[in-house]
C-alpha cells in the first residue's frame, strides 16, 4: 500500500516537473521567435541598395550606413589579427609548456575573470590607456585593441579546451618517432583540434559584432566613409554603435531597425557557421 501511494507520487512528480520543462522551452523558444519576427517585419522592409551602398549625407537629406559596414569589418579583421595568435599562443603555452600548476591556474582564473568584467569598464579602461596614454585618439586601432582583450577569455579557453581533446597517445607517438616538442605541437596536435580554434574565432567574431558601450569609449561614431588603412587610425562607428546612434541621438528608428536586422543576420549566420564547422571536423576525425 505504501509502496503504491510512493510510486504514485513519484510519477505525478514526474508529471509536474516534465510539465515544468515543456513550459520552459515554449516560453524560451517562444521569446526567440518574438524577437526575430518583431524585427525582421520592423527592419527588413527599411533594407535598401542605397542604405547599405551609400554614406550618410546630410545636406542631401540621405541615410547610408556603407561606411559603418566597412568600419564593422575593420574591426573584426584588426581584432582577430591581434586576439587570435595571443589566445592561441596562450593557450599552448598553458597546456603543453608549462609545468607549474599555480601559474596555469592562476592565468585561467584571471582569464575567467576577465570574461566576466563587464564590457562599459573595458571602455573606459581602453579609453584611458589606449586612446590617451598610448595616443591612439579614438580610432578603430583602439577599438580593436580593447575588444582584443575583451576577446582574449573566449580564444584562449576555447583553444584550451581543443587542446586537451588531442589523445596523449599521439604525442607520445610523435615523440617516439623522434619529434621535438614543438613538431609534435605543430603537427600533430594543432591540426588535431583546429576546430576548436576556428569556432573560438567565429564566437569572438559574434561577439565583436555585438559589442557597443567599449566602442562608443574608443572608436567614436563618425560615420566617415575611409581606406583601410586610413579607418584604422581614424574614428568610427560599427554597425552597433551606429544603432545607437541613429535610435538614440537622432530618432531614426526605421534605419535602427534595419540595422538591427542586419545583425540579427549575421549573428543567426555566425551561429549556424560554428555549428557547421563542428559538424564538418567531427566527420573528419569519423573517417
Amino acid at each position: 500500500m505504501l509502496t503504491g501511494k510512493l510510486s504514485r507520487r513519484r510519477r505525478a512528480y514526474i508529471t509536474v516537473m516534465r510539465a515544468l520543462m515543456w513550459v520552459s522551452i515554449a516560453l524560451t523558444a517562444a521569446l526567440v521567435l518574438f524577437l526575430i519576427a518583431y524585427i525582421a517585419v520592423k527592419g527588413i522592409p527599411n533594407i535598401t541598395w542605397e542604405l547599405l551602398s551609400t554614406e550618410p549625407s546630410y545636406l542631401k537629406g540621405r541615410i547610408g550606413i556603407l561606411p559603418d559596414i566597412l568600419n564593422t569589418l575593420y574591426i573584426v579583421l584588426a581584432t582577430l589579427v591581434i586576439v587570435v595568435p595571443l589566445g592561441v599562443g596562450a593557450a599552448i603555452y598553458l597546456t603543453e609548456y608549462a609545468s607549474n600548476r599555480r601559474i596555469v591556474g592562476a592565468v585561467e582564473y584571471a582569464a575567467e575573470t576577465l570574461s566576466g568584467i563587464p564590457s562599459i569598464i573595458y571602455g573606459l579602461v581602453g579609453m584611458l590607456f589606449f586612446c590617451q596614454f598610448m595616443g591612439l585618439k579614438t580610432s578603430i586601432i583602439a577599438g580593436a585593441l580593447t575588444l582584443a582583450i575583451m576577446n582574449l577569455p573566449t580564444i584562449m579557453r576555447t583553444t584550451q579546451e581543443s587542446l586537451k581533446t588531442v589523445p596523449q597517445s599521439y604525442r607520445e607517438g610523435a615523440f617516439g618517432l623522434g619529434a621535438g616538442k614543438w613538431r609534435v605541437i605543430r603537427t600533430v596536435v594543432l591540426p588535431g583540434c583546429v576546430d576548436g580554434v576556428i569556432t573560438g574565432c567565429i564566437l569572438s567574431v559574434g561577439r565583436i559584432l555585438g559589442e557597443s558601450a567599449a566602442l562608443l569609449f574608443t572608436a567614436g561614431f563618425a560615420h566617415i566613409l575611409n581606406g583601410v588603412f586610413e579607418g584604422l587610425a581614424s574614428p568610427g562607428a560599427t554597425l552597433t554603435v551606429a544603432l545607437y546612434v541613429y535610435a538614440k541621438e537622432q530618432g531614426e528608428f526605421e534605419v535602427a531597425f534595419a540595422i538591427a536586422a542586419i545583425l540579427m543576420a549575421l549573428t543567426l549566420l555566425i551561429n549556424l557557421a560554428a555549428s557547421a564547422v563542428g559538424r564538418y571536423f567531427d566527420r573528419r576525425k569519423s573517417l
